[in-house]
C-alpha cells in the first residue's frame, strides 16, 4: 500500500480538509491522528453551550467511527505524535514510525496559561476543545459564580453565554476596553454595556494574582487589591499557535507554522492550515479563512496546486446581548475612523484618504448594514 496522506488534528481544520479532499480523491489512503477523542464538533459552538443548555455530547456532531466511515479514513484518537522526520517523510508516535506521502499539520492552537499564586490553580479551566468543555461543565454543575479571565472575543462570548446559562459572571482583564486591537472603542463600549445588561461585571485593568480555596468557594485576589468570591474560573486569555514540534523538525515558524499561499511549509511535503498556520504572514483564528484554506489545500493534495485567497473576512461575534460584526482593516493599511449612532447601535467605519472602506465595526441594529458594506471591503489576501 502506498503511504497515506496524514492529517494531524480532527478539529474544524482537519475534518474539513479531509472532507474536501475526499470530494476530489476517493482512493488515496488517509490517516487522521488526534490527541483528543476524535469527535466531530464545531469549535465556535463551545461558547454557546450554556445558553442553549447543551452538554459536550449535545455539541458533538459525529463519533470518530462514523467520521472514519464517511471519509474512508483511519482515525487514531488519543494519540500524540512525538516527532517529525521530514527527510524520510515519516512521523513518530513514541517508538512507532508512520510514513506519509504528504503531512498536514492541523493541530490548532493552545491556551495561554498565566501564573497564579494560591492553592486553587486546578479550579482554572481553559475551554479550547470539547473535552475541556466537558470538564468545565462538570466543575460548574450546581455552582453559580464564575470568574472569567480575558476580555477578548472569546471572553466576551463566554460572558454572554454563561450569563444566559444563569451564572453570575465577573470578568477580569488587563485592558482598557473589551476586545482591544479588534474593536473601535465606541463599539467596545456598546458590547460591554450589553453584557452588563445581562448582569456581567467588568474589572478592566487588573489581573488575577492569587486564587485560594475557602469554605464558601474560591477567593480571588486582583492586582489592584480587589477581592472577588467565585466558585470556578474560566481562562480565556488567548491562544498561541502550536509550533513546537514543527520547530523541532526544522520547519520555519514565526507566530505560527510559516506557510506560503499553497499552505506549504518550508518542507515540500508538509503543509499546515487552521489556527496553527501563518499564511503569507497572516495568522487568522477564524472559521472563514480556515474553510478557504481547506478547499485550496484539498486541490493541491489531489494534484492541482492551488493558492489560497482570502476575500473580505468579517467576523460575526456571538454576543446576542449586543449583536456585533467586525472587519478590522487589513495589515499595513491606515485610515480614519468615523462613528455614527449611539447606545447599542454603533456604526464605526474606517476609510482611507480616498474614501475607500478599509474596515468596520457594527453593533446592535447597525449589523443589518454588513452585507452592503462587505461589498466595499478589500480582500485580505487577493
Amino acid at each position: 500500500m502506498s503511504a497515506p496522506v496524514v492529517i494531524v488534528g480532527t478539529g474544524l481544520a482537519g475534518y474539513n480538509l479531509a472532507k474536501e479532499f475526499r470530494k476530489l480523491d476517493g482512493e488515496t489512503p488517509l490517516l487522521l491522528i488526534t490527541a483528543d477523542d476524535g469527535r466531530s464538533y464545531s469549535k465556535p459552538m463551545l461558547s454557546t453551550g450554556f445558553g442553549r443548555n447543551k452538554d459536550a455530547d449535545g455539541l458533538s456532531m459525529a463519533e470518530p467511527g462514523a467520521m472514519a466511515d464517511q471519509l474512508k479514513a483511519e482515525i487514531r484518537t488519543h494519540t500524540r505524535i512525538t516527532g517529525i522526520d521530514p527527510g524520510h517523510k515519516r512521523l513518530w508516535i513514541g517508538e512507532e514510525a508512520v510514513a506519509y506521502r504528504d503531512l498536514v499539520l492541523a493541530w490548532g492552537a493552545e491556551t495561554i496559561r498565566v501564573p497564579v499564586a494560591g492553592d486553587a490553580q486546578d479550579a482554572i479551566f481553559p475551554i479550547n476543545d470539547l473535552e475541556d468543555y466537558a470538564r468545565f461543565r462538570a466543575a460548574a454543575a450546581g455552582k453559580r459564580r464564575v470568574l472569567l479571565l480575558g476580555a477578548g472575543l472569546i471572553g466576551c462570548e463566554f460572558a454572554n453565554d454563561l450569563s444566559l446559562g444563569g451564572y453570575a459572571v465577573e470578568l477580569v482583564a488587563p485592558c482598557e476596553q473589551v476586545m482591544p486591537g479588534l474593536l473601535h472603542p465606541a463599539a467596545a463600549t456598546a458590547v460591554q454595556a450589553g453584557l452588563e445588561g445581562l448582569g456581567a461585571r467588568f474589572h478592566l485593568g487588573p489581573v488575577l494574582v492569587s486564587l485560594q480555596r475557602t469554605a464558601e468557594g474560591l477567593d480571588a485576589h486582583l492586582s489592584d487589591g480587589t477581592r472577588l468570591q467565585c466558585d470556578v474560573v474560566v481562562s480565556a486569555v488567548g491562544l498561541r499557535p502550536r509550533v513546537d514540534l514543527a520547530a523541532a523538525a526544522g520547519l520555519a515558524v514565526n507566530r505560527g507554522v510559516v506557510v506560503n499561499r499553497q499552505l506549504q511549509t518550508s518542507h515540500a511535503n508538509i503543509f499546515a492550515l487552521g489556527d496553527c498556520a501563518e499564511v503569507d504572514g497572516l495568522n487568522l483564528l477564524y472559521v472563514m479563512p480556515l474553510m478557504s484554506c481547506a478547499r485550496a489545500l484539498a486541490q493541491t493534495l489531489a494534484g492541482k496546486p492551488t493558492a489560497v485567497s482570502y476575500g473580505p473576512m468579517p467576523v460575526l461575534v456571538k454576543t446576542p446581548a449586543c449583536p456585533l460584526v467586525v472587519s478590522p482593516p487589513p495589515r499595513g493599511l491606515d485610515g480614519e475612523w468615523t462613528v455614527e449612532g449611539n447606545g447599542a447601535d454603533i456604526k464605526a467605519l474606517c476609510r482611507d484618504a480616498t474614501g475607500r472602506l478599509l474596515g468596520y465595526a457594527l453593533t446592535g441594529t447597525a449589523v443589518q448594514e454588513k452585507l452592503a458594506l462587505n461589498k466595499e471591503l478589500p480582500a485580505l489576501l487577493a
